[in-house]
C-alpha cells in the first residue's frame, strides 16, 4: 500500500533536521492538539508560523512557547494587541489580515496544518498546495467547495494531502491505492450526534446548548451543530468523493454510536478493512504530523473488552435530510457544493445566535441550493463569487425566518 511506509533506517530519524511546521488555526481544537503533540517531541519539529482568527491571548502564549518566525491574527483589529503581546520576542514577526494568513501558508515549511474552519480557510490551504507542501487538512470545506480545483493543484504541484478528519484518515490508512480496482465501496461512520434518537418535533425546539453537546467528540461549536444535523457527514461524503476519486453512490454512511470504528473500506472479495481507535483527535493528527512514520500519542488505548459491543444503524433520511441535500449538490457538481456549504455556515451561525430554529438550518440550505445558479467551477474567483451570492441569499432567508 502506498499510504503506509516501511520503517526508517536505524538512526535516520534522529539525524534528520526538524520538520518545519506551519499551523493555520492554531488556537482551535485541532491546532491546540497539534501543538500538544509537537511538545512531546520538540526536537523533531520546528514551528515557523502560527495563525489564528482573533484569540490573541492564546496565540501569544503559543508564540512564547514555540518562538515561531511569524505570528498572524486574521482579525486586523487585533494587530496592535497582538504586537504588544509578543513585543518581548524580537525574532517574531507579527502580521494581520487574510492576506497575511496566506503568507503564513506560503512560508518555507515542510508541513502545514490547515485547520481554519469554513470557507475562510480556503485561500491559505490552496496556497500551501500550490507550493507542494505536505498538507494536513482539517478543513472539510477545501474539498467540499473546491474539490476539482484542489485535486488539480495537488497533482500539478506534487502536494501530499493528509486528511485529519478521523473518518477520512481512517479510510486513508486502509485504502489500497495501488489496487483501487478491488475496492467496492467506502463506509463513513457517524456517531449520530446529540439528536440521534430525537423526533422532528423535539428537534424543532432544540437549543444551541443542546445541539452543542456532542455525545462522543470534543469539537468546536460550528462542527457540533453540523454533527447534530448530520451535515458533517454530508460534507464528508463530498470530501471523500474528491479525495479518493470515488463516485458518491459507492460512499455510504453508517451510524455507529460508539465511534470506535472510524470508517471502513469494503473490497470486492468480501473483505472489509476498518481503522479502530479511541475517539481522540490526537490519533489522526499524530498520524499526519509524523507521516510517513508514526508517533506515540497520549490518546487512550482501545479496550474492546471494556467497550463490550459495537452497534450500527442506518441514518434516517427523513429526520436528517442533510445527506440527501449533499448528494444532490455533488450530483449537480460545479459550484453547487459551495452554495450548500455557504448556506450552511450562514444558517448555523444564525442558529447559534438564536435567530432561527434548529430545523430552519436545512430549510435555508435547500432554498439556497435551489436558488443557484450552479455554474462550472473554473477558478477560485468563480468559487468566491458563488460563495458570496449564496451567503447573501441565505442571509435574506434567515432574516425572513427570524421575523416569524
Amino acid at each position: 500500500m502506498t499510504n503506509s511506509s516501511a520503517a526508517s533506517m536505524p538512526g535516520a530519524q534522529s539525524e534528520a533536521p526538524p520538520r518545519r511546521v506551519a499551523i493555520l488555526g492554531s488556537t482551535g481544537s485541532v491546532g491546540t492538539q497539534t501543538i500538544e503533540l509537537i511538545a512531546r517531541e520538540p526536537d523533531k519539529y520546528q514551528v515557523v508560523a502560527l495563525a489564528a482568527r482573533q484569540n490573541v491571548k492564546l496565540l501569544a502564549e503559543q508564540a512564547h512557547a514555540l518562538n515561531p518566525e511569524l505570528v498572524v491574527v486574521a482579525d486586523e483589529s487585533k494587530y496592535l494587541e497582538m504586537k504588544d503581546a509578543v513585543a518581548d520576542l524580537p525574532g517574531v514577526k507579527v502580521a494581520a489580515g487574510a492576506v497575511a494568513v496566506v503568507e503564513a501558508a506560503e512560508m518555507n515549511s515542510d508541513w502545514v496544518m490547515a485547520a481554519i474552519v469554513g470557507a475562510a480557510g480556503l485561500p491559505s490551504t490552496i496556497a500551501a498546495a500550490k507550493r507542494g507542501a505536505k498538507l494536513a487538512f482539517a478543513n472539510k470545506e477545501t474539498l467540499v467547495c473546491a474539490g476539482p480545483l484542489m485535486m488539480d493543484l495537488v497533482a500539478k504541484h506534487g502536494c501530499k494531502l493528509l486528511p485529519v478528519d478521523s473518518e477520512h484518515n481512517a479510510i486513508y490508512q486502509v485504502f489500497d491505492e495501488e489496487h483501487r480496482e478491488g475496492i467496492a465501496r467506502l463506509i463513513i461512520t457517524a456517531s449520530g450526534g446529540p439528536f440521534r434518537t430525537w423526533s422532528r418535533e423535539h428537534m424543532e425546539k432544540a437549543t444551541p446548548e443542546q445541539a452543542g453537546k456532542h455525545p462522543v467528540w470534543n469539537m468546536g461549536a460550528k462542527i457540533c451543530i453540523d454533527s447534530a444535523t448530520l451535515m458533517n457527514k454530508t460534507l464528508e461524503v463530498i470530501e471523500a468523493a474528491y479525495l479518493f476519486q470515488m463516485p458518491s453512490e459507492l460512499i455510504d454512511v453508517l451510524v455507529h454510536p460508539q465511534s470506535v470504528i472510524h470508517s471502513m473500506v469494503e473490497y470486492k472479495d468480501g473483505s472489509t478493512l476498518a481503522q479502530l481507535g479511541s475517539p481522540d483527535m490526537r490519533i489522526p493528527i499524530g498520524y499526519c504530523l509524523a507521516w510517513p512514520d508514526r508517533m506515540t500519542t497520549p490518546a487512550p488505548k482501545l479496550d474492546l473488552v471494556k467497550i463490550g459491543q459495537l452497534t450500527f444503524e442506518e441514518p434516517d433520511p427523513v429526520r436528517f435530510p442533510a445527506l440527501r441535500l449533499g448528494r444532490e449538490a455533488l450530483k449537480l457538481s460545479g459550484t453547487a457544493p459551495a452554495l450548500m456549504n455557504a448556506a450552511n455556515e450562514v444558517a448555523v451561525q444564525a442558529f447559534l445566535d438564536g435567530r432561527i430554529g434548529f430545523l430552519d438550518i436545512e430549510k435555508i440550505i435547500e432554498a439556497t441550493l435551489g436558488q443557484g445558479p450552479v455554474v462550472a467551477l473554473t477558478d477560485l474567483d468563480v468559487l468566491m463569487d458563488a460563495d458570496a451570492a449564496a451567503r447573501a441569499y441565505a442571509g435574506e432567508h434567515v432574516a425572513k425566518l427570524a421575523k416569524k
